[in-house]
């Protein structure tokens, strides 16, 4: 007993301390933020009035705040599909795309080397990403695309400019720049899969896309559930690269903004951080409900050797 109760006290030592720092920096603010929701706060006030449910009702007619939520929709469907679909193609090749003489399964030649270039990007500062791409991205012929463009004799676009672009050409950078993590994530849960499995399966006569489906995938799937869960939450942030990539912070006409880019401006342009907390708060629970949902829909029973 007196062992068991030195073994709490070591482990508790270690955990008090980060326990009081996530509770100070990460469940404090989060309290206040639904405190301030509740008020017409603007930032200097010591004592802002109290407006109730108020602010939590002006989004319903709010319209800047439903076009990020659509937004938000076509980023919940596109980037975590697309993403996933690119890192498992990659990730098997990596992994199993190659074959030996005597039919053993391996990667492609210099798996190595390929996987150090997927996963660069994630490397690279966000802010960094969205200046290399507005480069890539410029209206004239000094853009990277467009000059290709022009040098093949066709019309500049305007993938900033133009509203059915916009969002889509943002959607691409995130793809870039996530899609190398989840390379490295799923190569990992494909290297523990027994290779004696996919060679049996091999000798069984399936090809490369039935062992993909049959036996990579079911493996593979709660890493692939994680994943998914991951890029959802990303979904609903997207700040950065919006901010830096997009006209006018969101624009044009609001075809790319977002609600954490929102929540910013309504804070720090017009002073309205009831508002914006309110805004904060039903972002919360969106990114909460959007997490459980996931979690609950995709749950399969566990595949084990």
């Amino acid at each position: 007993m007196f062992t068991r109760l030195r073994a709490f006290g070591f482990v508790a030592g270690f955990l008090v301390v980060p326990a009081v720092l996530y509770l100070a920096f990460v469940i404090n603010p989060y309290v206040q933020a639904f405190q301030i929701a509740l008020t017409d706060w603007r930032g200097v006030s010591r004592a802002p009035g109290f407006v109730g449910l108020e602010n939590f009702a002006r989004l319903w007619d709010d319209q800047a705040f439903w076009q990020a939520l659509r937004n938000h929709g076509v980023l919940l469907v596109t980037l975590p599909l697309v993403t996933i679909a690119l890192a498992l193609f990659f990730a098997y090749l990596l992994n199993l795309g190659g074959g030996g003489a005597s039919g053993t399964m391996r990667g492609v030649r210099w798996s190595g080397f390929y996987r150090v270039v997927f996963f660069l990007p994630q490397v690279l500062a966000v802010a960094v990403v969205g200046v290399l791409f507005k480069a890539v991205y410029r209206p004239d012929e000094s853009g990277v695309v467009n000059g290709a463009l022009i040098k093949l004799g066709l019309e500049p676009v305007g993938w900033l400019t133009e509203p059915g672009l916009a969002l889509w050409s943002i959607i691409a950078v995130m793809v870039w720049q996530a899609v190398g993590f989840y390379v490295v994530l799923f190569s990992a849960g494909m290297a523990a899969i027994p290779r004696d499995v996919f060679e049996a399966a091999a000798l069984d006569g399936a090809g490369r896309v039935r062992m993909f489906l049959s036996i990579t995938l079911p493996l593979l799937w709660d890493t692939v559930q994680v994943g998914w869960v991951y890029l959802g939450i990303a979904a609903f942030d997207g700040f950065a690269l919006v901010q830096v990539l997009s006209v006018d912070r969101g624009g044009p006409d609001g075809a790319t903004t977002v609600l954490p880019l929102e929540i910013w401006k309504t804070a720090f342009s017009y002073s309205k951080f009831g508002y914006a907390s309110a805004m904060g708060v039903a972002l919360f629970f969106m990114t909460i409900t959007f997490a459980a949902l996931t979690l609950r829909v995709t749950r399969r029973e566990r595949i084990e050797f």
